[in-house]
Parts: C-alpha cells; structure tokens; sequence
C-alpha cells in the first residue's frame, strides 16, 4: 500500500523540477524583450508644488500676564476662565488691612512734619526780627533758616512715603489692563500671593480671540525658503477634516538649539472670526515655498532606479545634457540620472532636478521631452525602492 502511495508522489515531484528548469531555460535563452522586462512610464508635463510642514503651537497675538505690585492674600474674585472683561474691570481684591494701616501711619507722619515745620518757620520769622533789631547773631539767623528748610523736606518726604502707600493701597485692587478673555487663573481665594522678588502671575488675558498666531519651529534646512507673505495651510486635531489658511507675519531670526538641531520660529498670522481655534492648540502646518506651472516632471521612481547591470557598459553610458554642454551657470538644483529605452536598449541621461513635492520632481535641463519613455523599475520585483514609485526622494543623495 504505501509503495502505491509513493509513486504518484514521486511523478509529481519530478514534473515540478523538469516544469521550473524549463522555465528557467526559456527564460534564459528567450529573454523577454525590454519593453516588458521593465516598467515604463511616459514623461509629462504638468504643475508641481513644493511645500515645508512643521508642527506649531496656536496662540493669542496679544496675551497679558496679570500680575500684582504687592503682597497679600485674595479676599474677593471677580472673575474665572472664559471671563470676559472690559479695560479697567476689577478682577481680584487682596486683604489690604496691612497697606491700610500702613497708610494711616504716613499720613500721620505727614501731620507731624507739618507741625514741626510751622515751628520751624515760626522760629525762622522771629529770628529775622530779632536780627534786625541786633538781639541775636548772624548764626542764630543762619541756625534758624536751615531748620526751616530741614522741616520743609521732612513735610515733603512725609507726602511722598503717603503718596506710595496710597498707591501700594490702590494696588490691593487688581484691574484688567485690556479688554479680551481671561485664559487662565492662577489664584483662589484665600490664597497668598508673594510680590517680593518677582511679581507672580495671576491671571492671563487674550486681548483678541479672533486674531490668533502660529509659532511653528521649521528646520534650518527649510528655513531658507520661507519669505514673510506666503500662503500657509494647516490643520488641527480638533477639526481633522477641515483645513485652515494663514499667512507668514515674520521669521525670527533668533535660532533655537535643541541637542544640536537648530530650529527657527516662524509667526504665522491666523484669522479665527469663530473663535473655534483655542490657545494652546497644536497646528500641522505645510507652506507652499515654490511652484511651478507646465514644468516637465519626472516620478522619483525613475531616479531611484538603476540597473542590475555594471552602468559602464557602452549602452548605459550617461549622455551629457545640454545645459552642462553650453557651460551654463549652475542653477539652484540637483543633478540625477535616469533611463530610458532607446532602441531596445537602456540609456542613462543625467538632467538637473529643480523642486519636488516628494513623489514627482521637477526636470530643469537635460536631454528630455515629454513623451519618452522612462524606466522605473524592474517588472518582476515585487519590493524595493525601484518598484514603489510613492516612495519620497532625498534629493540630496544624487
């Protein structure tokens, strides 16, 4: 039984062998021709944009930290988050007992150096007649007047130590410095607030909701290509299927050095009439940096691609372009190589690259037309960078 079993077996082993060494024998002495041994695509013309993305940070154009000049602890609160408030509104009161007292003793000060300052001119005019009348010297007069002007400045002092404890008084009262919406709060009631060494933050106030901006850290690498003016699109987790429109106000000059990698701040201006995008928000933002219009493009396939065989043979010998022929100037762009069919055979052809949108890129020189036909890849590989034309290009690596 098992020998019957093993027959059958043996017969379909052996016609799966002679089946692939057919195979293989036709493949090897009837190549298929190069139309269908590699992929082809036809070069076209067409419109190409190159854009920069980077994440941002949403945020008010005018925001206000409220702070307070003097220590104390919160006895009443007129506000909280989401407030609205007008120019002037009283936000918090501090405990002002202390700055009270405090007052009331300058100002008794001040009556006390009035006092002794009407003595001192009444000394002062008694003196004088005495002085004319010769009953005292001349340095009893000179004595008399310069207590009178002690008594003057020791009246004025007093005003001005009233004067400051009034406005550390008027202090205890926290008011809005603008007219917006109160962001964040920082304090309770009951709470100290310690003004000593650095005024403490109390409350933030966005002076204008509908106006917002976008600080977006672009790589140094991108940042030579973004100009104050452009067109900005972004998008925000909150809102996934909606896009935005911005505008770049400024590019800060003032770099950002994070593990050596240096990032710059760009300031994007944003209109947000529904008030929908929040301080704090994270934006994806992609600025258009470059376009062009009726351009010969070519798929990052073709320059990725390159042949099994040794390029030095004479039918992949690269073919000079003709802007490198003539001796133009060097444009700002990269140099590439790609293949095409060219009776039956491969050609290499170097072409400069100008703008790339990752998938397609642009063909500034080279000794192309719309029409040929390029190569990009072989038709039987199933993976690997020549068979997967979405792959990005790194335009620096040729």
């Amino acid at each position: 039984m098992k020998k019957l079993l093993r027959a059958p077996l043996f017969l379909l082993t052996l016609i799966a062998i002679l089946s692939a060494a057919a195979y293989f024998a036709i493949r090897t002495f009837n190549p298929p021709p190069p139309g269908q041994k590699y992929r082809l695509l036809t070069l076209e013309k067409g419109n190409l944009s190159q854009t920069v993305s980077a994440n941002g940070t949403i945020n008010p154009v005018t925001l206000v930290n409220v702070g307070t000049q003097v220590s104390g602890t919160v006895k009443k609160l007129y506000v909280d988050f989401n407030s609205r408030v007008e120019k002037n509104q009283v936000l918090l009161e501090l405990d002002d007992a202390l700055l009270a007292a405090q007052l009331k003793q300058s100002m008794a000060n001040v009556q006390s150096a009035q006092a002794v300052q009407e003595l001192a001119r009444a000394n002062e005019a008694r003196t004088r007649s005495l002085y004319a009348q010769e009953y005292v010297s001349r340095l009893e007069l000179d004595t008399s007047v310069q207590a009178r002007k002690s008594a003057d400045a020791q009246v004025q002092l007093a005003l001005a130590a009233v004067e400051k404890d009034r406005a550390n008084h008027a202090y205890s009262v926290i008011r809005s410095p603008v007219s917006g919406v109160v962001v964040d709060r920082s304090v309770d009631v009951g709470q100290t607030v310690a003004a000593s060494l650095q005024t403490p933050t109390l409350f933030k106030i966005a002076q204008d909701l509908s106006k917002m901006q976008i600080d977006a850290n672009f790589a140094e690498a991108d940042i030579g290509n973004i100009r104050a003016g452009q067109a900005v699109h972004f998008t925000v987790d909150a809102f996934p299927d909606r896009g935005f429109d911005g505008v770049v106000r400024l590019v800060r000059i003032n770099p950002t050095n994070q593990q050596n990698v240096i990032t710059y701040d760009v300031v994007i201006n944003v209109a947000n009439p529904e008030e929908i995008l929040l301080p704090g928000m994270t934006a994806y933002v992609s600025i258009n940096v470059a376009e062009r219009r009726d351009a010969l493009i070519v798929p990052n396939a073709a320059l990725r691609f390159k042949p099994a065989s040794d390029s030095r043979d004479a039918t992949a010998k690269p073919r000079q372009s003709t802007a490198a022929a003539s001796g133009a100037p060097k444009r700002d762009s990269y140099s590439g190589r790609v293949y095409i069919l060219e009776n039956e055979k491969l050609k290499a052809v170097n072409v400069k690259l100008g703008i790339t949108d990752n998938r397609n890129t642009e063909i500034v020189s080279g000794e192309l037309k719309a029409g040929d036909q390029l190569v990009t890849g072989d038709a039987q590989a199933t993976n690997g960078a020549s068979a997967n034309p979405s792959q990005p290009l790194r335009m620096r690596m040729f």
